[in-house]
């Protein structure tokens, strides 16, 4: 039996690991895990079970929190995941753990890899230049062959954090509440004056949130957002922003956008 990789990309760094991953592990099959999430159950009905997605806001993902809650895992006899993230420490395993212990299960293996950020609405992002990308991709090749070896040889290696870049301060306790600010914490979108109405934030909108309505894009307010920053980042006029209120400051009219150069719109809306 083969190995199943369940991946979550906004901007497609996630979808350039699970694809390279793919490369190099015999007989391995990646799925979208948005592609699943109407579905009530979701069997794997491997053997090896890998799951691949960004960090948000020090934690996982909520779509790959659900899509978790939903995955059949009785085939399963080695579990992993790899996350991608601009940096900064997490508690995203903890998360998967949680979920994963309820189905008797356990990671077996996990690894954290730096790619660029593709969040600008905070002050001072500045959007990856082509140097940075291919040093960046180069440590992440390099990371990839050992965890490679890993997953094939079916170790168990839970990797310890010592490559952040972004220390959080207290983040032991930090941890504790990420949970209650995660249900808190929203972001509103709106479009300037550059918006051309060509539908590309519609289309790679992964929860279904945004529609083109009078040629103009609307976030629906019955529909929750992923908050992949999708709609942000492929904007081809960069007109999608993000609204300051009295919690955030959002610079994304001045600040630039990022998305993998590997990953293209249609890549990204294919996981619907």
């Amino acid at each position: 039996m083969g190995t199943k990789i369940y991946y979550f990309s906004g901007t497609g760094n996630s979808l350039h690991v699970a694809t390279e991953l793919q490369k190099r592990i015999p007989e391995t099959d990646i799925i979208s895990m948005v592609s699943l999430l109407k579905n009530d159950i979701i069997k794997t009905g491997e053997q090896a079970v890998g799951f691949v997605f960004p960090i948000h806001l020090a934690m996982s993902p909520v779509p790959v929190r659900k899509f978790l809650g939903k995955l059949d895992l009785e085939s399963a006899e080695y579990t992993f995941a790899v996350v991608t993230r601009a940096g900064s420490q997490h508690r995203a395993f903890k998360d998967i753990e949680k979920i994963l212990h309820k189905k008797g299960k356990s990671l077996d293996s996990h690894f954290n890899l730096n790619m660029a950020s593709n969040d600008p609405k905070f002050e001072g992002f500045k959007a990856a230049t082509e140097e940075e990308i291919a040093d960046l991709e180069s440590e992440v090749q390099n990371k990839l062959d050992s965890i490679q070896k890993v997953i094939i040889n079916k170790e168990k290696i839970r990797e310890k954090d010592t490559d952040f870049t972004v220390q959080v301060h207290a983040f032991s306790l930090l941890s504790l509440v990420l949970p209650i600010l995660n249900g808190f914490y929203n972001v509103e979108f709106y479009v300037n004056s550059k918006c051309m109405g060509c539908g590309t934030c519609e289309k790679v909108c992964l929860s279904g949130k945004i529609r083109i309505m009078d040629e103009k894009p609307v976030w629906q307010k019955d529909i929750p957002c992923f908050s992949c920053h999708a709609c942000l980042n492929y904007c081809p006029e960069q007109a999608v922003q993000i609204k300051s209120n009295r919690f955030l400051k959002s610079y994304t009219e001045k600040n630039g956008r990022y998305s993998h150069p590997y990953a293209t719109a249609d890549d990204i809306a294919g996981q619907k």
